[in-house]
């Protein structure tokens, strides 16, 4: 960190008085010119674990490829030599292909930049005195920060008031449960865990409120120091893997080839320099050295396709795995139901109407300032009461474990604990209930009554929750969780949140799309099943969150596969179900916007949230909805599904083209008395059959491709190149027989017929293998039609060009011609025959 504003190291045992000095701020913030300042100073506040690539980064990176930087060197060389043409014609090539590659890639990546910016995160901040709301990495220190229920820490600070404010820093400190965070200096020496007036980054708010002076940002934060040391990447997926290996797989095996051809060319008293260059040309055009760009750009034009259908996607690499998930576990509330809670009745001990019940639970909603929730919300919106002469002196915040809200209130002399919660936990800190204004023990009759209330209410699909009361003493040390005892049960609140309608229809087209649905929810088994049958779903399995407690992993794997409802469950168990699920080869995906989601998310292999949801689910998530929808999940899983289906495209033509062309040329070198091929030439094909490719990322996909899910499958497509690729040097061969044999070609002629026969049967045969229908009955893209045109065009115009002589071609006569193109025709109708028994007896 820079000297000037830079705070003592034990900050956390200083002042705030001297921590204001230090840091050159004020309780007013920083002024907006001076946090500018800093943050030039500074730096963004990111752990610059990923560098965002500037247009300068992409293009450089088009030229990682060491064979490729070999061929640089080596057309130097020719240059050198005096040999300025061919190397003129081969940087151009290069740098045609690596501009062309670039120019795609820099655009998608743009676009699916500027989408993920649309849910960054943000921070509530104090600049000139005024609240604005600013992103995370334009946080500097000496920003005052305001902090609330779900926000997640933007970087370390001190607290400077709080209010109920607890914070999960197990990330940092592997404490189970929330500790609560409050001002005043602690000791020196005092370990992580112990600073209980220090927020650290990468942890997250779970109730009240505060605000806090930011002391370190970016890598200096304790959070940060800890990822300088380790290599904090998200595990790599399937797919990811997958594209590695095979690349790896051709890159060798190619450049083990190409060695030989070398060293072939050379024995046969070919010229050394020719040969060389010929042979790295050969790799060039023979690894798929546009697979990392093609998929770029296919996963950044899906994050478009998807946006327009309501999906942002976070990070492109899961687009895999939301094409191939076959589990989605979502909760009820917002996805199945409108997710407008609305307060249907209060009701007292006896389940008559109450103002009394609805009185307490009104200051209870009004107010508490921890977690914000929709049924708070319902109990503010129906009604308004005058809150004027009552003052607020504590709260008891929620939490997971209780489940129990508490306000403590004075109004007149006296002092009240209010407490509104889930029934079950309400009752079990009550000793009495009040009826007709008169307390009588909360015995084993009366709480068999509430209990058949609550059971004929749920199974109607109400959300009750339990209201009670205390007189409590008034003191000025803060109340704790332990008050909520021997307290009187006031009543019951009645809240109903409808189905969506439309539902049933979309959980059956998610099926036909072979998703299955699990409803994974904290509200009772008796609203759950309501819900269920609400929405048409008959005849289904339940488990309860105490059943699930029961179950060793194992026995969970095989209840999880064919349970439809978790109900009554907390965090940790939607976890289990998550990760059992996942054991048992499902890819799951899991939809949550709370911050009891956030482990969930992380864990799915689809991680989905939506734009409203707190920080810390929208940074768990790979995708955030725009609209908490199920109808938006579906268009977004069919996107997924094509972009998945289209990047496979690629793989198909490009291993099976190169594996062909490796064995043809490598035949060719053993009898021709002349190199098959010039190098300038390989290039040049190489160059045009890659334009029709790059459109590949638009193309129409085959409905076979997205009803179902798909996953990435090595030795699928391995099949794949040791058909293909052989099929295709059946026909090179045969066009060497045709030019050598029967038409007696030389040199020049032979190059011509060979290029014109490559680029021609590489652009047309696309057609045929991009889908495993017949290819007159799938339609590819306008954008696929018109570059192959463009390119068959140029293929056969180049020879009879006023280039033909720069690069090596002569003029064919019509024959030949004719002769090639008859091949061609061979070669693409072998291809539509070999590919319908391929899918009939292989499938991915």
């Amino acid at each position: 960190m820079e000297t000037s504003n830079h705070p003592p190291r034990a900050y956390w045992n200083t002042p705030i008085a001297e921590l204001y000095a230090e840091l050159q701020s004020s309780n007013a913030g920083l002024a907006s010119s001076e946090a500018t300042s800093r943050l030039r100073r500074y730096g963004l506040n990111l752990l610059h674990i990923k560098k965002r690539l500037t247009g300068l980064d992409l293009f450089l990176n088009q030229f990682k490829s060491p064979i490729l930087l070999i061929l640089l060197f080596a057309t130097l060389f020719s240059a050198l030599l005096k040999d300025w043409v061919d190397a003129v014609i081969i940087t151009s090539i290069v740098l045609g292909s690596a501009l062309l590659s670039f120019w795609q890639e820099y655009g998608a990546t743009n676009a699916a930049e500027k989408l993920r910016s649309q849910v960054a995160l943000k921070s509530l901040v104090l600049r000139d005195g005024k609240s604005q709301t600013i992103p995370v990495e334009e946080i500097v220190p000496g920003d005052i920060v305001q902090l609330s229920a779900g926000s997640l820490i933007p970087a370390d600070g001190i607290i400077l008031d709080a209010r109920d404010f607890f914070v999960n820093q197990a990330v940092l400190t592997g404490e189970t449960f929330p500790v609560e965070k409050r001002p005043g200096v602690v000791a020196v020496q005092a370990a992580l865990a112990e600073r209980t007036n220090t927020v650290f980054m990468g942890t997250n708010a779970r109730s009240g409120n505060a605000s806090a002076i930011i002391v370190d940002t970016g890598s200096r934060t304790v959070f940060g120091q800890i990822a300088n040391r380790l290599t904090l990447r998200p595990p790599k997926t399937e797919f990811e893997r997958g594209i590695r290996r095979l690349g790896y797989l051709l890159s060798e095996v190619m450049f083990i080839m190409v060695l030989a051809i070398f060293a072939f060319n050379v024995f046969f008293h070919k010229p050394i320099l020719d040969s060389l260059l010929f042979s790295i040309a050969l790799a060039v055009g023979l690894t798929p050295q546009l697979l990392p760009a093609i998929i770029n750009i296919n996963l950044a034009k899906g994050s478009q396709a998807m946006a327009s259908r309501g999906v942002i996607v976070r990070r492109l690499e899961a687009i895999e795995n939301f094409g191939s998930m076959d589990v989605l576990c979502t909760d009820k509330t917002g996805t199945l139901t409108l997710g407008i809670m609305k307060l249907d009745a209060a009701l007292d001990a006896r389940g008559e109407p109450s103002d009394e019940v609805f009185r307490a639970a009104y200051l209870n909603a009004v107010f508490q300032t921890g977690l914000t929730n929709p049924l708070d919300q319902a109990i503010r919106d129906s009604q308004s009461l005058d809150t004027s002469k009552i003052i607020k002196l504590d709260e008891i915040p929620y939490d997971f474990v209780r489940k129990r809200l508490s306000v403590v209130i004075m109004e007149g002399e006296g002092c009240r604990l209010i407490t509104k919660g889930a029934l079950e936990n309400v009752l079990q800190v009550c000793r009495e209930l009040q009826l007709d204004n008169q307390k009588v023990s909360l015995d084993q009759a009366q709480r068999l009554k509430i209990q058949q209330r609550f059971e004929e209410w749920s199974e109607k699909g109400y959300r009750v929750l339990g209201v009670a009361i205390k007189a409590v003493p008034h003191k000025t040390e803060a109340y704790a969780r332990d008050e909520e005892n021997e307290m009187t049960f006031l009543g019951f609140l009645l809240f109903l949140d409808p189905p969506k309608p439309g539902v049933l229809q979309t959980i059956q087209e998610l099926s036909q799309l072979g998703v299955h649905l699990k409803i994974i929810t904290g509200d009772n088994q008796l609203v759950a099943r309501h819900t269920a049958q609400a929405i048409g779903l008959e005849g289904i399995e339940m488990i309860t969150g105490d059943q699930l407690d029961n179950l060793h992993a194992e026995a969970l794997w095989h209840a999880a596969e064919r349970t439809a409802i978790f109900a009554q469950v907390d965090p940790n168990q939607k976890e289990r179900i998550i990760l059992a699920l996942k054991k048992t080869g499902h890819v799951v995906g899991y939809m949550g916007d709370g911050i009891n989601d956030a482990p969930s998310l992380h864990s799915a292999d689809v991680g989905i949230s939506v734009e409203n949801a707190v920080d810390v689910a929208k940074e768990a998530a790979d995708f955030v909805l725009l609209k908490q929808d199920l109808e938006v999940l579906q268009q977004g899983i069919l996107e997924g599904r094509k972009t998945f289906a289209n990047t496979l495209k690629y793989v198909f033509m490009a291993t099976s083209a190169n594996f062909g062309n490796m064995f043809s040329v490598a035949g060719a070198s053993l009898f021709l008395p002349f190199l098959p091929m010039l190098p300038k030439q390989i290039l040049l094909i190489n160059f045009l059959t890659d334009l029709p490719e790059m459109t590949i990322a638009s193309d129409n996909v085959d409905p076979i491709m997205i009803t179902r899910p798909h996953r990435w499958n090595v030795n699928f497509i391995r099949r794949f190149m040791l058909v293909f690729g052989p099929l295709s040097s059946v026909f090179d061969f045969l066009t060497f027989g045709l030019l050598l044999i029967f038409l007696n070609a030389r040199q020049e002629l032979f190059h011509t017929g060979w290029f014109i026969e490559s680029v021609l049967s590489a652009s047309m045969v696309v057609f045929a293998l991009r889908t495993r229908q017949p290819f007159i009955r799938s339609r590819p893209s306008r954008a696929m039609l018109a570059v192959t045109g463009l390119v068959a065009i140029i293929a056969l115009a180049l020879p009879y060009s006023p280039l033909a002589g720069i690069l090596g071609f002569k003029p064919l006569p019509g024959y030949y011609l004719l002769g090639i193109i008859a091949i061609i025709g061979l070669y693409f109708a072998s291809a539509e025959i070999v590919k319908r028994w391929f899918f009939r007896n292989y499938d991915l």
